[in-house]
């Protein structure tokens, strides 16, 4: 049983960076395929971004393509997100996402889910 544990959230301008982290435990996380996918109020959860377990392959969704970026640290058991020229349609909750299928399922196929950390964009 892998537990997930994201940090980092908050409240930043337009414009601005935030980096997401998600801290591992209870299982062996080089194992693990990591994402990060993120829910605004009355959406479909919806992903953002997923990196393979050696680091070597990353994917991203559509809309955060060129401003986000995905890493793991092995050494850490931890994955980050780092998101840099925010948007207010960036504001939702994140969650970090574990599963040993590659490429990452859809949402619904997702073995470990974190509980999410709030992140919110002023315009």
């Amino acid at each position: 049983q892998v537990q997930l544990v994201e940090s980092g959230g908050g409240l930043v301008q337009a414009g601005g960076s935030l980096r997401l982290s998600c801290a591992a435990s209870g299982g062996t996380f080089s194992r693990y395929h990591m994402g990060w996918f993120r829910q605004a109020p009355g959406l479909e959860r919806e992903f953002v971004a997923g990196i393979y377990y050696s680091g070597y392959e990353r994917f991203y969704g559509d809309s955060v393509n060129g401003r986000f970026t995905i890493s793991r640290d092995n050494a850490k058991n931890t994955v980050y997100l780092q998101m840099n020229k925010l948007k207010p349609e960036d504001t939702a909750v994140y969650y970090c996402a574990a599963d040993p299928k590659w490429p990452l399922p859809s949402y619904y196929g997702i073995h470990y889910w974190g509980k999410g950390t709030l992140v919110t964009v002023s315009s």
